[in-house]
């Protein structure tokens, strides 16, 4: 699911989708159908830290920022902390 934030601050659901696996090219894929239905410009994306996907940000939407989600980042890092002090 793509959850957008128009000018106006509301929130709008451009788009769900169903993939049969979770990768860059696919991504691409979802971003350009977006471009191609009238979405002119993304500001920030925030999505996991799936490889290849800022390339794939980058094709479609060049200006915009990409931004790692909070629980991946929290997930992340988690693996770098013991057991005992999770």
């Amino acid at each position: 699911m793509i959850l957008g934030i128009n000018q106006e601050g509301r929130k709008e659901v451009l788009t769900i989708e169903v993939g049969e696996n979770e990768s860059s090219k696919y991504w691409r894929s979802v971003l350009n159908g977006l471009k191609n239905r009238g979405v002119k410009d993304i500001l920030i994306l925030c999505a996991d830290g799936l490889t290849g996907i800022k390339e794939a940000i980058a094709a479609a939407y060049p200006k915009t920022e990409y931004q790692c989600c909070i629980v991946h980042q929290v997930r992340y890092t988690m693996k770098y902390v013991s057991d005992k002090d999770r």
